[in-house]
């Protein structure tokens, strides 16, 4: 045998390979279980449970329901949840002026469950679609555009409220120019410096948040979202939208979404040491869950999978509405 046959035969890295617990001891990847972050929508009313038709296994949940399922949660090793309010269709203005409200709907939730699970992340995303009678993100000027400054001024207000309420983190998921300084501004005069900004940092106009806006009933009801929402061909804007984010005053930056980004996930995590969040949005999980169910792929293994690429591409924190199956079944 000469040294080239005796190299080739020695090089064997189905080695480290051979069984369960050989391929954990050199596992190179471990999801961050504590950066599991649930999704959750919150209505007006009492005793509701809504399933959501385009999401199997997620539900609206009035205030007094989420704190029960938040404490399935928190059973399960789930530690933080982001919250979507989805006020009354009566209640919605040009102004999204029940956002801001304290008796609003996030602000009860997030004050009920601080005062049932003192320990719990409470994390409200903040934006204005849910709540404006024509479901875009901010206050419109006159020719029916985005007025970019004035919506700044909704979203501190907003932002300061929802911090009265207990919320440990404000998720700005709006893509107006300015907000994190605006809102770290707003928050710090308060005297709210201990409350967090995680900035939807580069979050682009989407086709995977088609549920969503069943869920959350924010679909515009003229026009889209692609002039203040990112192109989906554009990375490199997405490293000058983190930048500007980070020297704003963010404290966590986020892509979203996250399958289909996680090239623009791996540049943000080589420029930045701040924790990065990604969003697995409502197209991706139920792209898994229509796939699941038809037989097509075994969902568990592609749930890990997933979640897996996620953080090799950089991610220290993943919003996702598996967190709570994935948590329950792997602990």
């Amino acid at each position: 045998m000469n040294l080239a046959q005796r190299n080739r035969l020695t090089a064997r890295p189905r080695r480290l390979r051979s069984s369960a617990a050989m391929r954990g001891l050199v596992r190179e990847t471990q999801i961050n279980r504590d950066g599991l972050v649930q999704p959750l929508f919150v209505v007006a009313g009492t005793g509701l449970v809504q399933p959501i038709g385009s999401m199997p296994g997620v539900s609206r949940y009035s205030v007094d329901r989420v704190v029960a399922e938040c404490r399935e949660l928190d059973a399960a090793g789930v530690r933080s949840v982001i919250l979507f309010g989805i006020p009354d269709t009566a209640d919605k203005d040009a102004y999204a002026t029940v956002n801001s409200d304290p008796n609003g709907i996030v602000q009860r939730a997030a004050r009920a469950i601080k005062g049932a699970l003192p320990a719990m992340l409470v994390i409200a995303d903040l934006c204005n679609c849910e709540y404006t009678d024509h479901g875009h993100c901010g206050i419109l000027d006159p020719a029916g555009d985005v007025d970019n400054d004035r919506t700044l001024e909704v979203l501190a207000r907003t932002a300061v409220s929802y911090a009265e309420a207990g919320v440990d983190i404000v998720a700005p998921s709006d893509m107006m120019d300015g907000r994190v300084a605006a809102i770290r501004a707003a928050l710090d005069d308060e005297g709210f410096t201990k409350t967090a900004i995680m900035s939807y940092a580069a979050k682009y106009a989407s086709a995977f948040y088609g549920p969503f806006r069943e869920a959350a009933e924010s679909t515009p009801s003229f026009g889209d979202r692609r002039s203040y929402q990112m192109d989906p061909a554009n990375r490199r804007e997405a490293l000058k939208e983190v930048r500007l984010d980070v020297d704003e005053g963010a404290d966590i930056v986020m892509v979203k979404p996250a399958m289909a980004y996680l090239d623009v996930v791996h540049a943000v995590r080589e420029i930045t040491d701040l924790p990065l969040a990604v969003y697995h949005v409502s197209g991706e999980y139920s792209m898994l869950k229509a796939a699941a169910e038809r037989g097509w792929i075994d969902e568990e293994r592609a749930i890990d999978e997933t979640l897996t690429a996620m953080t090799r591409a950089g991610a220290d924190i993943i919003i996702t509405y598996f967190a709570k199956d994935y948590l329950r079944r792997t602990r």
